[in-house]
């Protein structure tokens, strides 16, 4: 997660609150995903970004994962995201990010 949308997550936490946040992010590979969400869960792993040492303990899904795709129009998912599943390695993204959930997310 780039240092730009390390602060606007920080910022937008501290604003609403992290009870009230969840964050959903797309990478495309599971190792990506699952940094990305350590650093909205436990803080930045790389000690670089403004989520450094900040464990904000945020919900976070990725977009393949069950929980997300039922809570959208199955239509528009499948339009928008159905054709990339074909491609990832959905288990081992939905494996990377839910054990990063599960371990830091307080929310």
């Amino acid at each position: 997660m780039d240092l730009e949308n390390q602060k606007r997550v920080k910022d937008l936490t501290e604003k609403y609150g992290a009870e009230n946040m969840l964050v959903l992010i797309g990478g495309a590979e599971a190792e990506s995903a699952g940094l990305a969400a350590e650093t909205v869960t436990a803080g930045d792993p790389t000690f670089a970004g403004p989520l450094a040492g900040v464990q904000l303990g945020l919900k976070v899904y990725h977009a393949v994962e069950p929980e997300f795709k039922e809570s959208v129009d199955a239509d528009v998912y499948d339009e928008q995201i159905g054709m990339m599943e074909m491609v990832l390695d959905v288990d081992e993204i939905i494996s990377e990010v839910k054990a990063m959930r599960d371990e830091f997310t307080i929310y």
